[in-house]
């Protein structure tokens, strides 16, 4: 895994036009079923916000390249489980997440659309709660629009820290530019934290969204 990032790193370097592209499948790859436990797609988006924060790439086609693969890997999970259905969840590699599966599941019973939003946030549920959403018949455009928003939401909270971190190193004076850096990574920090708190506190009245 480290000799992956180090390579894509060193790629992404040499070769920023690509940036965009390889973060949209790093994205995309994070958030499948299974394939999404072997993506390093949090530490090529540190390295990607980092050259956004230099001025080596242009932001927008970047963050667009990751928000796209992000609502892309999210969806194909969801189809994933609405087309399957619950025989999946009986069925190798499933059956040997028995305890991710339940967490899942059990995190979409409490918190229905919201948990499509929080659980793009925690790295273990982040595939598996979109595949739960299609095995429960989670209506399309609810989840899509929880897709669509939290993608939004997740790409840029998760280029922060490498974005700040180029900025304060590029600026004038070290006192300032550490203190800044301390600074970035903490607020980066609270602002993920706080995203996920807040939609794990708000219940739904209803127990299912479908």
């Amino acid at each position: 895994m480290e000799q992956l990032v180090n390579d894509l790193t060193q790629f992404i370097h040499a070769n920023q036009e690509w940036a965009g592209l390889i973060l949209g499948l790093m994205t995309m790859g994070e958030s499948l079923l299974i394939v999404g436990i072997a993506i390093p797609a949090t530490a090529i988006m540190l390295v990607v916000g980092g050259l956004i924060g230099s001025g080596t790439v242009e932001p927008l086609p970047v963050i667009g390249w990751g928000i796209l693969g992000a609502i892309i890997g999210d969806g194909i999970s969801y189809y994933i489980g609405r087309w399957l259905g619950p025989q999946i969840i009986h069925r190798w590699p499933l059956n040997r997440q028995k305890r991710a599966v339940a967490r899942a599941r059990l995190f979409f019973y409490k918190y229905g659309m919201l948990s499509i939003f929080g659980g793009r946030f925690l790295g273990p549920l982040r595939a598996v709660i979109p595949t739960v959403a299609g095995i429960m018949k989670m209506r399309h455009w609810r989840f899509q629009v929880a897709n669509i928003a939290s993608a939004f939401v997740w790409v840029p909270v998760m280029l922060l820290p490498g974005y700040l971190t180029a900025r304060s190193i590029g600026s004038l004076g070290s006192n300032g530019g550490n203190a800044s850096i301390i600074i970035s990574s903490v607020l980066s920090v609270v602002i993920a934290v706080w995203i996920t708190l807040v939609v794990i506190r708000k219940r739904r009245t209803r127990p299912t969204d479908q």
